[in-house]
């Protein structure tokens, strides 16, 4: 074992170089019922969301600027839907275990170029940058992040507007109203994360962006299409990042391992997700095909043991991940997505508590 003498941002970031850190770097994500009963373990009120990731030895911390514009889209409060700024209608849908923000209406589905080059999005003026600095000094000895899973992601922002088959129909056909909301998009969120960095001036350690190639079972589209109408974009992100010298995560759900050649060659340095059930992304294959040339962050899954299993069997289980994804550097410890309700609050604390006595190098 290394001595333990490596702070978070030290851990993240030989991690994400392929190299051993002293222990595997740890990230939590999870829905709003499963985070409230963590916190009340804990003992940490509802909007601690620090003490939180203190008590499970997270590794990450999230910065950005803080929208301070107009509301450019009204909710719908007689059909209880709320609506972002972007436009994207959500409405609250329960389940068993609690509920979830389901997009609905796609206001722009049979938009055409001009309506979609009028809707209001919110402008990068609109931010507040004056508080990147402190955020930055504030979790200096963490790895500090700007972006996110919908920072960059074409396809599922997109459909949120436009629907899924229409979306998918607009990177086929290159639909010109399509082609320009992805386009808007990116070039709004470009300079957000542009003015972010620059304010930052060298505190944030990594971009993070996004993208869903995959279903369970197969890729959504192609790598032919891949390479010819979303690449282009996510070129721009990576650049962007390598112009602040800061290393790129990628959050890429479902079977999308057919991609990450292309990830490496753009020079995206990290993928997130992984989920172990997709095709192609147990963690011995992508081990075998991709280690040393992608550091991992995932793996944990949020539909497998931890959701279903006893804490014996979720122990079991994230033990064997540690076991195939540790050696040789290269792994950060994470669930696969959000952690969703279902999933018993004892068994969650086991996945934590097994990276805590078994990740150490």
């Amino acid at each position: 074992m290394k001595d333990a003498c490596m702070n978070s941002k030290e851990r993240v970031l030989t991690t994400f170089a392929n190299q051993v850190p002293d222990r595997v770097p740890v990230n939590y994500s999870a829905n709003q019922g499963i985070d409230r009963r963590l916190k009340e373990h804990f003992g940490l009120k509802p909007d601690d969301g620090e003490g939180l990731r203190r008590a499970l030895r997270v590794d990450f911390r999230g910065v950005g600027a803080a929208y301070r514009g107009p509301v450019l889209h009204k909710d719908i409060p007689e059909r209880g839907i709320m609506v972002d700024n972007w436009g994207i209608h959500r409405r609250w849908i329960e389940h068993a275990t609690g509920g979830y923000w389901d997009y609905c209406d796609f206001p722009l589905r049979d938009a055409d170029e001009e309506t979609v080059s009028k809707w209001p999005m919110p402008s990068p003026d609109d931010h507040d940058y004056s508080q990147i600095r402190t955020m930055c000094r504030d979790h200096g000895e963490y790895a500090c992040f700007v972006g996110g899973p919908g920072i960059g992601d074409i396809i599922n922002s997109s459909g949120m507007l436009r629907g899924m088959e229409q979306t998918l129909i607009d990177l086929i056909s290159e639909e010109p109203a399509g082609l320009l909301l992805a386009k808007r998009r990116t070039d709004i969120y470009l300079e957000i994360m542009r003015r972010t960095l620059e304010t930052a001036e060298g505190g944030i350690d990594f971009l993070y962006m996004g993208e869903d190639l995959g279903t369970q079972i197969a890729p959504i589209i192609s790598l032919e299409l891949y390479r010819k109408t979303i690449r282009p974009l996510h070129r721009k992100f990576v650049d962007l990042a390598k112009s602040f010298a800061i290393p790129v995560m990628i959050h890429c759900c479902g079977s999308s391992s057919w991609a990450f050649d292309d990830f490496i060659d753009m020079g995206i340095n990290v993928v997130d997700t992984l989920q172990p059930e997709a095709k192609h992304m147990a963690p011995e294959y992508l081990k075998q095909n991709f280690g040393g040339r992608l550091a991992f962050h995932g793996c944990i899954s949020t539909a497998g043991p931890v959701a279903t299993g006893t804490v014996a069997e979720t122990e079991t289980y994230c033990r064997k991940t540690l076991d195939i994804m540790m050696p040789g550097g290269g792994y950060c410890f994470a669930p696969t997505h959000s952690l969703q309700d279902n999933s018993p609050t004892a068994n969650v604390l086991a996945m934590y508590e097994t990276a805590r006595k078994y990740g150490n190098y």
